[in-house]
């Protein structure tokens, strides 16, 4: 894991919270859990990375584990008050917040491969990427312990920092655009909706925002000062949102590394 530079705040200083406005404006929302622009002119989404183990107990369940855990004492349970959460839960795998490569034994399980072999859609028509797909390969609503799935709230490090250089190709200055980032209140844990988080700097630093010494997830919305472009991830999803102009849109659509589709009823 990287660690977060010392010349962090430096690079990416505070900035008047009114930056954020035209953000809210074309949102029309009030970025609780990420601003979701409309397409500037067009938009796509890039799916968070999910990992699947090259070996490993295929019929085993994450929930099925976690419970044998808490049985014979090696998992401590999930107690929040007086509410035993395995008890009451369904443990179905997944984390909030930054992730990575898993390591070795561990390969990228792209969603369209999954959805080839599962016959579930990438992404269920009229809904957007999140915990609720690939309905198939659950048992029990769990997922198998084979299979890591993609964090919500953030990007993977590894997408995040090739968006961020396709991002620099597409830029009207490439690495020395001017941009902006926003941390939701989801994340800051400070709901001051009148004063929102933002931080500017250079796109060509833009991979040093992964590592935000005090927030442990990618930023909310990211975008260029003169609006050329700006990308969403949206506490709640696997996904990230990115809309720009057409070239931007292609670039990411026929990546080799990101994996990024249209969604028709979200544009």
């Amino acid at each position: 894991m990287q660690q977060p530079s010392t010349s962090f705040s430096a690079r990416w200083p505070l900035a008047p919270s009114s930056t954020a406005d035209w953000l809210r404006e074309l949102a029309d929302d009030d970025g609780l859990s990420g601003f979701m622009p409309p397409p500037l002119p067009d938009a796509a989404w890039v799916l968070n990375a999910m990992y699947e183990h090259e070996r490993g107990p295929a019929d085993a369940s994450l929930d099925g584990v976690r419970r044998a855990g808490t049985a014979d004492g090696s998992v401590l349970p999930q107690v929040v008050g007086i509410i035993d959460l395995d008890g009451e839960t369904i443990f179905t795998g997944g984390r909030l917040g930054r992730a990575e490569h898993p390591g070795p034994g561990w390969r990228r399980l792209r969603w369209a491969d999954l959805a080839r072999r599962s016959g579930d859609p990438i992404v269920p028509e009229g809904t957007l990427p999140c915990y609720r797909g690939f309905p198939s390969v659950e048992s029990d609503r769990s997922r198998p312990v084979t299979i890591e799935p993609p964090t919500e709230g953030s990007l993977d490090r590894e997408t995040w920092n090739r968006l961020v250089a396709l991002l620099r190709v597409h830029s009207p200055a490439g690495p020395d655009t001017r941009c902006l980032a926003y941390y939701c209140p989801l994340t800051t844990h400070v709901y001051d909706f009148d004063n929102p988080r933002v931080q500017v700097g250079r796109l060509g630093d833009a991979e040093e925002l992964y590592d935000h010494p005090d927030i442990d997830f990618s930023p909310a919305n990211l975008w260029a000062e003169d609006h050329s472009w700006v990308i969403c991830t949206d506490y709640d999803l696997w996904a990230t949102k990115v809309a720009g102009p057409a070239a931007l849109i292609d670039a990411l659509l026929n990546d080799s590394e990101i994996e990024a589709i249209r969604l028709p009823w979200a544009p």
